[in-house]
């Protein structure tokens, strides 16, 4: 599934740093602002245990984990929804995106040059935020000039629109974003299908120096981010991108001695990677035979047909049934043979709908 998590901030937050860790995509890094101009895009794994042990249990010829995407995005500067800096070529980047990670500087360095000239979480956060704010707000009343005429000829989806766009236009003239305001299952639909900036889901990366990775309850940087992020019902992940981009370059051996060193068990950009794949609403079913044990990403809620069709659409189009054990039975019984002798294997069908964790194989006729 093509989604794509923005990583958004000020400049010389540890954006670039940040990517260049996540992908290895060499992404330009500089102190000084807009080093990055044009979004890049990288490709990772997303890390899931459990495809390890499927995979010790199945011993297929080859495994394949499942992906997600990164876009780093270039630093956004206060008035960027007027147009500075480079304002709106980074607007439009980040609607291209399906949420964001908000990365935020946690660290003082005399070294690195801040763009407002000291560093201030929270005033970076709502620097960002009202930026996003801003450009939301133009898009919502443009919208509202058009849709009101159609809701005065008692247009019923107009009139909807409408109701709709006056409660965002409300959230967004109070400083707050366009996903804080409460809607309801149709609503949600007219909601998303504005494309508002500030509706996107978001989670922050707090970027911390190294010796506040292993001590964070000394850091007051970071305790503002999290008070901040906590009235918001957001979440925060905790990193520092320069260990994280020595860690990058390390293979898996070498990078399990090296976190055992810090006496970390996972790495932040695991963490990352986890939260903003949770942040979309994705989960993971599997796939496993002799040839090939595979991780495959699907939307929560979806049904099986669906799932099937993220494979090949025959699939979908001929779906008849779909053979399926949880991963903690397969794990229990230590095989598909032994789930199925102890009635754990389950044929389900076109309403089912898929579990993160489920091992799949679908039966269709095309």
């Amino acid at each position: 599934m093509a989604l794509t998590a923005g990583i958004v901030g000020l400049p010389n937050v540890g954006k670039s740093t940040l990517f260049n860790a996540i992908t290895q995509a060499g992404a330009e890094s500089a102190n000084y602002p807009f080093c990055t101009i044009d979004p890049n895009v990288g490709v990772v794994e997303v890390p899931d245990p459990r495809l390890n042990k499927i995979t010790e249990l199945v011993k297929p010829k080859k495994t394949v984990p499942t992906t997600f995407e990164f876009t780093d995005i270039a630093g956004i500067v206060k008035g960027a929804s007027k147009g500075e800096g480079l304002g709106n070529k980074f607007l439009s980047h980040i609607r291209q995106v399906d949420a964001i990670c908000h990365v935020v500087r946690a660290f003082e360095d005399e070294n690195i040059t801040h763009v407002s000239g000291k560093v201030d979480p929270i005033s970076d956060i709502e620097t960002i935020n009202l930026e996003l704010i801003f450009a939301d707000l133009e898009s919502v009343d443009k919208r509202i000039d058009r849709v009101a005429k159609l809701a005065k000829q008692k247009d019923k989806d107009s009139e909807y629109e409408y109701e709709v766009l006056v409660k965002i236009k409300e959230a967004l003239e109070n400083g707050k974003p366009a996903r804080s305001v409460e809607l309801y299952d149709e609503q949600l639909k007219i909601a998303k299908g504005l494309h508002l900036l500030t509706y996107k889901p978001m989670l922050y990366v707090a970027n911390v120096s190294e010796d506040e990775l292993l001590d964070q309850d000394g850091n007051e940087l970071l305790e503002k981010i999290r008070a901040f992020a906590a009235a918001e019902g957001a979440q925060v992940i905790v990193i520092c991108a320069k260990i994280e981009s020595e860690i990058a370059e390390l293979d898996d051996e070498e990078k399990k001695s090296f976190l055992e060193e810090l006496g970390i068990e996972e790495s932040g950009l695991d963490q990352l990677i986890r939260a903003s794949y949770g942040l979309l609403g994705l989960a993971t079913y599997f796939t496993a035979g002799e040839q090939e044990v595979r991780a495959w990403t699907f939307r929560r809620g979806m049904k099986a047909p669906q799932c099937a069709g993220i494979i090949h659409t025959d699939f979908e189009r001929g779906f008849i049934r779909a053979e399926t054990v949880s991963y903690d039975d397969l794990i229990n019984y230590g095989s598909m043979t032994a789930s199925k002798e102890a009635g754990k294997v389950r044929l389900e069908g076109k309403e089912y709908i898929v579990q993160d964790g489920d091992i799949m194989h679908f039966r269709f006729n095309v």
